[in-house]
């Protein structure tokens, strides 16, 4: 992977997913950014699937 499809597929995974999610607008809703940023970090699987792009990318620009 270099380092333009990484970021291209973070980018679509933002637009496509995390733009609209209705758990992510309901939990800023109800607790605040910080535990709706805590959901996304750990439980969802978006997230992880964030994560592991931005592992990708840190591999190539090292």
């Amino acid at each position: 992977m270099d380092k333009v499809s990484v970021m291209t597929e973070i980018n679509e995974m933002l637009d496509t997913f995390c733009q609209d999610c209705f758990v992510k607008k309901q939990l800023i809703k109800d607790n605040g950014k910080t535990q709706a940023h805590k959901f996304c970090i750990t439980t969802c699987t978006v997230g992880e699937q964030l994560q592991f792009l931005g592992s990708e990318m840190n591999k190539i620009t090292k």
